[in-house]
């Protein structure tokens, strides 16, 4: 049996952003910083406009996020109509094998994880000039890779 990804990015506030993922039977929730990983919030619409599409020959992704010093990995993995998303955390920025520990861990049909971040992208896309996304986040709003995201899901 699948459960329901709810996928939440709120609106960011001086350079960091609280990030949470619920089905219903397990959840996680934490804060992320715009740095080290400057390009984590565009790579992750990458990663998931790539998994959207069942003709791209890459199925495995790791995406590297922070918290300050904590560390993560977002793994993801598709097989077939499935994905699986697993996080890691690491104590410290030096992002020991052994030492991490995984946090969370959601399995669905592709289509419905991909709808999951999509609805909490165009969140902060619309709200996006209210939240003073680009000075709070202390990035710019990956347009491109937004765009380019609901065309390849819509």
């Amino acid at each position: 049996m699948t459960r329901k990804l709810e996928v939440s990015f709120n609106s960011p506030q001086c350079g960091w952003m609280s990030i949470g993922f619920d089905d219903g039977v397990s959840e996680f929730h934490t804060t992320t910083a715009h740095s080290p990983h400057e390009t984590a919030l565009p790579e992750l619409m990458q990663i998931l406009t790539a998994l959207a599409d069942e003709e791209s020959p890459q199925n495995a992704y790791t995406l590297k996020w922070n918290r300050d010093p904590e560390e993560f990995d977002f793994q993801f993995f598709r097989d077939g109509d499935k994905l699986l998303l697993q996080i890691y955390q690491y104590p410290t920025d030096e992002r020991e094998a052994t030492d991490r520990e995984m946090v969370y861990e959601h399995s669905g049909p592709v289509k419905e994880v991909v709808a999951a971040f999509a609805e909490t992208f165009e969140q902060l896309y619309q709200d996006r000039d209210t939240d003073e996304f680009e000075f709070n986040w202390r990035q710019p709003f990956p347009y491109n890779e937004f765009k380019e995201f609901k065309s390849r899901i819509n």
